[in-house]
């Protein structure tokens, strides 16, 4: 089940599922209105949103209210969420799944919002997406790629090709707009050949772990997985999360893989992936590509959980492309 694309002129509601609207600057604020407004997008904010706890947070009573009242409203046609965090999973058991599967809308955002997502699509069949937060449309400089994706996949319906950035950043962009530093990208990272077609799910895979044996975790045969983590992700813990997704039952039947640039403070370099990748007997077989442009640093492509996608990485022919979305 695809939710409606959003068209000029609609209603997006901001909501917290994760971290409090509170944690983003008014400057950055500012910057992701002006950037939704040039994508003729009109913002509103969920009543909750800018409610803060120790955690900087809010109870789970107010983020389900603001989840709830978001696909409620009719008015309401997209949904983006603030920014990450930890503990979007405290919602979960709390969800009214009828109503999000009767009401469906566009639901964006990346990082702890992968256990958000990737339940309402277990739960409903809703297709959701992976991709900017509210507070990423903040950033100044850096930004045309992901707005770019962003638009060709949940502001259009045809099937697009999801091509290298240009440049990638992993600074600190929303305590410094002007000092930016931009690394020239050098493209995917072929680490197994061969083609496959299959359902997009994934995300941030740390986040995708704490699904394992419960009902919120989608089957993954016949599946395309995405995966990224962020600078806490060391090349050990990175290596055990994802050995952990290969023990689910169901993995036999993952059909490839696409997997998000690495942070800087990740440490993970290139040939340890490599070898990480090319050392497990499950993955052999399926064409796994590295460098990707999702996941903690930017720019940043947005991707349906729950979509269509197909993996070509070939002698002399690499590409990843979105299907139906």
């Amino acid at each position: 089940m695809f939710p409606l694309k959003l068209l000029p002129g609609d209603e997006v509601r901001v909501i917290a599922p994760s971290t409090s609207l509170h944690f983003i600057s008014p400057e950055v604020r500012e910057v992701a209105l002006r950037n939704l407004a040039a994508l003729n997008l009109r913002v509103t904010y969920g009543e909750h949103c800018e409610e803060n706890d120790e955690f900087d947070s809010s109870s789970v009573a107010s983020r389900v209210a603001d989840i709830h009242a978001a696909f409620a409203d009719p008015r309401v046609k997209g949904i983006l969420t603030v920014i990450g965090g930890y503990n979007s999973n405290q919602l979960l058991r709390y969800l009214d799944y009828d109503l999000i599967r009767a009401n469906p809308k566009i639901l964006c955002g990346f990082s702890d919002i992968t256990a958000l997502g990737t339940a309402i699509h277990a739960r409903t069949g809703m297709t959701t997406y992976s991709g900017p937060h509210f507070s990423t449309f903040g950033m100044e400089k850096g930004l045309e790629y992901t707005l770019e994706n962003f638009k060709k996949c949940v502001m259009s319906i045809e099937p697009f090709e999801i091509t290298p950035s240009k440049e990638w950043s992993d600074d600190a962009w929303r305590r410094d707009q002007v000092n930016r530093s931009f690394i020239p990208n050098k493209g995917f990272l072929v680490i197994n050949y061969g083609q496959a077609e299959g359902k997009l799910l994934g995300g941030n895979l740390c986040t995708l772990n704490l699904l394992q044996g419960t009902e919120y975790m989608p089957s993954l045969v016949d599946s395309i997985l995405l995966l990224e983590d962020d600078y806490e992700s060391k090349p050990a813990t990175f290596d055990r999360d994802l050995q952990s997704l290969i023990h689910l039952p169901g993995f036999e039947g993952v059909k490839g893989m696409v997997i998000g640039r690495f942070q800087n403070k990740s440490e993970m370099e290139q040939e340890m992936l490599v070898k990480m990748i090319r050392d497990k007997d499950e993955l052999k077989g399926m064409p796994v590509i590295a460098n990707a442009d999702f996941g903690h640093t930017t720019p940043q492509f947005t991707f349906p959980i729950g979509g269509k996608g197909r993996l070509v990485a070939m002698d002399g022919k690499v590409s990843f492309t979105v299907v139906e979305h």
